[in-house]
């Protein structure tokens, strides 16, 4: 559903700052009408409105008509519409902010000028002899990944087009210029290979009207304010230290009594839901890796073997081999079953440096983790406990608004059909059972199991991946 750009409590933060420049003095009545006026803006999304879907699309392509006019040299490769806006990576000297001003201005005039825009088919001969012409290597590439019959081709007017299915406005003057702004550009490497080219990937924002531009600046400073790589900072609660390495966290003395409260609050209740706690090793020999199947599924994301007295040994990526050893240890009874186990346990995971933010993308953490050892009769009854522990404790946050997944097998993954089908409809039957609504996401499931996956709403509407619940069959072989 639409969602507001800023909360009343967001809203009413806002006042100190607005007094603070102005020298003190209190905010006027139209100022203060004007920030009130653009909390109460409700934000469509690319869901919600096919027109701003449609205006985004085109607003790239506009974007990348406009590049290439005032840079000739410069080549295309890929431009979608995303969450906010849209974005174009373009082969080409890197950009400034004086560049962006610049293209913005050719946008303008491109928009003014009310082009059309014409879907044309075409056939894959005809469409890679254009391309040849205008020499763009990426778009032949592009091509070549494009398995339908006809190729489609959207033109500006007539004197740009692109390979694109679609769906556009149906000219450029249906999008309004004061709706539109270039917020950024970063590097990004052709597809997301940091073997492949660097790329400059120009980002920009549009809407169907300049009052909902202007509501959606002031949600980016209002999130800007909630910044926790910013409050971690000026609260003094913890710090990334380059001596150290990238993506690893160091929790100083205030961050630390926080942690140390959340923890303690995390384990009364794991302990009086019937879990028993577990701290276990941070490394393991690289064996148990294998026959987990993690350096055949998930090697990209894990560190390198270290050596150690001739064998080699994995820092771990995740804790689940760990439990299932425990588990394992000794002749458990039917009787015995449910066993349920939980850890906070620290796990270290690859990253590239690139991709790191504060304490989102990390290459060490501290993870929730618990498994629960059941016969198959107990599943549905485990899942559900685990739902209500999850609503529990986020709960205790004040998130109560989820987005909820149902996540089934991915291509690359372990397991016989049975057996997934099984988990999946243990996992649904305990959604339904919940009367928790969930969309499915095809594919999304990991190697081992298919898994519920929950997203928070913040308070200003953002949505977090958080929980995770996932069921995955184990045989235990004696030789």
């Amino acid at each position: 559903p639409p969602r507001t750009a800023v909360r009343s409590a967001s809203t009413s933060a806002a006042a100190p700052e607005a007094a603070e420049a102005t020298g003190g003095a209190a905010p006027s009545e139209t100022a203060a009408e004007e920030v009130e006026a653009q909390a109460r803006v409700v934000l469509p999304t690319n869901e919600s409105s096919e027109n701003l879907l449609r205006i985004r699309h085109t607003c790239a392509h506009v974007m990348a008509m406009a590049v290439q006019k005032l840079f000739p040299d410069s080549k295309v490769t890929i431009g979608p519409w995303i969450d906010n806006g849209f974005y174009y990576d373009f082969d080409m000297e890197p950009l400034t902010d004086k560049d962006l001003k610049k293209i913005k201005k050719e946008m303008d005039r491109i928009i003014r000028r009310n082009l059309p825009l014409v879907r044309e088919e075409v056939s894959r001969e005809e469409a890679q002899k254009r391309i040849q012409a205008l020499n763009e290597p990426y778009k032949l590439e592009i091509l070549e990944r494009i398995k339908e019959e006809p190729i489609t081709i959207y033109h500006i007017g007539e004197e740009w087009w692109d390979l694109c299915a679609g769906p556009h406005v149906e000219s450029t003057g249906k999008i309004q210029r004061k709706a539109v702004e270039l917020e950024s550009v970063a590097g990004a490497y052709w597809r997301g290979d940091e073997n492949n080219q660097m790329l400059q990937r120009i980002y920009g924002t549009a809407w169907e009207s300049e009052d909902q531009l202007k509501a959606y600046i002031h949600f980016k400073e209002e999130a800007k304010r909630r910044d926790h790589r910013r409050l971690g900072q000026d609260l003094d609660l913890f710090s990334i230290q380059e001596d150290a390495g990238g993506g690893l966290v160091f929790w100083h003395p205030k961050g630390a009594i926080i942690r140390h409260i959340l923890e303690d609050s995390w384990k009364q209740t794991h302990l009086q839901r019937g879990y028993d706690l577990l701290y276990t090793p941070h490394v393991a020999k690289a064996d148990l890796w294998k026959i987990s199947g993690h350096i055949d599924f998930y090697k990209e994301n894990m560190y390198n073997q270290m050596d150690v007295e001739d064998e080699p040994y994995q820092l771990r990526p995740m804790n689940c081999p760990y439990h299932i050893l425990v588990y394992k240890r000794k002749l458990q009874s039917y009787r015995d079953l449910p066993i349920r186990v939980a850890e906070l346990g620290t796990v270290y995971r690859y990253e590239l440096s690139g991709a790191l933010h504060g304490l989102f993308r990390v290459r060490g953490f501290t993870q929730d983790d618990a498994h629960i050892f059941c016969l198959e009769d107990q599943i549905k009854d485990e899942i559900r406990g685990v739902l209500d522990l999850t609503e529990e404790i986020l709960g205790q946050f004040g998130f109560r608004n989820y987005e909820v997944n149902l996540s089934t097998r991915p291509e690359k993954s372990v397991g016989s059909d049975d057996i997934w089908e099984k988990a999946t409809i243990a996992l649904k039957d305990a959604l339904d059972d919940k009367g928790w609504g969930y969309t499915v996401d095809e594919g999304g499931g990991a190697f081992y199991g298919p898994k519920i996956d929950l997203k928070i709403e913040d308070a200003l509407g953002r949505k977090w991946q958080c929980s995770t619940v996932q069921v995955s069959y184990i045989f235990f072989y004696e030789e």
